[in-house]
This record gives structure tokens, sequence and C-alpha cells, in this order.
């Protein structure tokens, strides 16, 4: 059992949608993990865009958060230079806001690995050249 986990977009979705491909991977490594998953505002925007606002969708996720499942752990008020210095240093790949978010999140949450399905995590480092530790279908 992993301890705390950083919980981006893709997991996220594929939890709240069933017909989603990697619906039922997202089930099966939520069963091996523990609650709370922290994330951040920028998360939770893209989650909402990507349901494209789809009622049943939304009410999960609201019932996620009320029940402390999914917590915001994240400042972008602090940690702004943070952010946008690594939005800068991967400009080329490119890195969203929620992407940078959560790289900056692992930075301050040491050895808790990110969620997630996007490939860019094994692009992006922590503290300038750290391997950031996934949890991601290989």
């Amino acid at each position: 059992m992993t301890d705390r986990v950083l919980l981006d977009t893709g997991p996220l979705v594929a939890f709240l949608c069933a017909g989603d491909e990697f619906h039922d991977w997202t089930v099966a490594r939520l069963k091996e993990l523990r609650p709370p998953f922290l994330t951040c505002e920028a998360v939770l925007s893209e989650t909402c865009f990507v349901l494209d606002h789809e009622p049943a969708a939304m009410e999960q996720l609201a019932t996620l958060l009320a029940r402390g499942w999914i917590r915001t752990a994240f400042d972008f008020a602090d940690e702004a230079d943070a952010v946008m210095t690594l939005l800068r240093r991967y400009h080329s790949v490119p890195m969203s806001f929620a992407d940078a978010c959560l790289v900056r999140m692992a930075e301050l949450h040491e050895g808790q690995p990110v969620f997630t399905l996007d490939r860019d995590f094994r692009v992006y480092r922590k503290n300038g050249r750290q391997v950031i530790p996934l949890i991601c279908p290989r």
C-alpha cells in the first residue's frame, strides 16, 4: 500500500467514466491505494472540462470531494514563481498548467507518487533533475 498519492486528471476522469479505456486499470489501482488523494484546483478544472460537466460524473466528483476522498493540497499564490519556472522549462513538451502544479506538488510532498495516465510525467523532473515517482500504465 502506498501512502498519499498526487492525483492527476486522467485517472480521475477514467474513474468517473466507466466507458473510459483506462477505467478498469484505474479502479484496480485505486483498490491498492489509500485515500485521501491530493490534487490541485487546476486538475479539478481540467477534469470538469474533460467531463464536459456531465451531470452524473459531476455529482460523483462532488461526492468524492465532500467525503474527503480527494483533497486539494496546493496554493498557487504561494507557488506561482515555481510553477511559472516549470512552465518555461517545459514549454516545448508542452506542459499544461495542471501538470506544472502537480510537479510542484511532487517537490513539496517528498516521496509521494503522481497517479497519472500522462506520459509527459516521464519527461518532467522535480527539483531540476529528480525523477518523479509515478503510478501509471506501462
